[in-house]
């Protein structure tokens, strides 16, 4: 599951891209390395067309996720001889943080299928994305990431993405109730390449002018072809993104 991924190109290149009428992101970064819950950009579908925006990093968990969270927090407080009645319990649920899902794996889901509409599409822009390789692990040091990449390059490419407006949630308990704009991007299995370093899932990638059209504008019928792997050829593992100077998260107002 991707949880960070970097970018390093200019917001004229992405809107050139993706035809993007606007820029509404204020984003000028030269290397902006992008963790859960950051504000990244996004070309997104709008009435008045395609435009760039900042946005932060992960759609609204379920339901269900939400309540398991709750109850849990709940049961550690009647252990500790607290009453957790049905209003308690309630008003505990309304608050449960939520930091966001960030990849999203079954389309099919009730709770996905809402916001499967070209109203809710977006692309994400990234020049490389990393995984943790726990083969490369020395210990008593974190588990350092694998790089990849389209080549050595780094071309410009994106995720294919969905968003959700004005979302009213809590994310950070010391924030409380705020309302965001959010994104996230598809996951499907790992090709030939990321496989080793990550069995289980690997972004879907778009790569074409032609495929970020059909993601933004086909039917999902259409668009939902496009949750495939990355061709081998296509992809390689690549050092890690050069150290850019660049301001602080809380300067850049990477998080909210």
């Amino acid at each position: 599951m991707c949880n960070l991924y970097n970018i390093t190109t200019t917001s004229e290149a992405v809107r050139q891209f993706t035809n993007a009428l606007r820029d509404n992101g204020g984003w000028n970064q030269p290397s902006l390395d992008v963790y859960p819950d950051y504000r990244a950009p996004i070309v997104r579908n709008t009435e008045d067309g395609r435009e760039l925006a900042m946005v932060r990093w992960g759609l609204p968990s379920s339901e269900k996720a939400l309540f398991d969270a709750a109850k849990m927090r709940a049961d550690k407080l009647r252990a500790k001889g607290k009453e957790i009645d049905e209003a308690a319990f309630a008003e505990l649920l309304r608050m449960e943080p939520d930091g966001g899902t960030t990849n999203v794996r079954n389309t099919t889901s009730r709770h996905w299928t809402r916001w499967l509409g070209v109203e809710h599409r977006c692309v994400v822009p990234v020049t490389s994305f990393a995984e943790p390789d726990p083969a490369s692990k020395v210990e008593g040091e974190r588990t350092p990431n694998a790089w990849f990449a389209r080549d050595g390059t780094r071309p410009l490419m994106f995720f294919a993405g969905i968003w959700v407006p004005q979302w009213k949630s809590v994310r950070k308990v010391r924030e409380g109730m705020t309302v965001n704009d959010l994104f996230g991007f598809l996951t499907t299995e790992p090709n030939d390449v990321v496989r080793p370093i990550h069995e289980k899932a690997m972004p879907v990638i778009l790569t074409t002018v032609d495929e970020v059209a059909v993601w933004l504008n086909a039917p999902w019928e259409e668009a939902k072809a496009l949750q495939w792997p990355l061709p081998n050829n296509r992809l390689t593992i690549v050092p890690p993104p050069a150290k850019i100077e660049q301001e602080t998260p809380a300067a850049q107002g990477s998080l909210l």
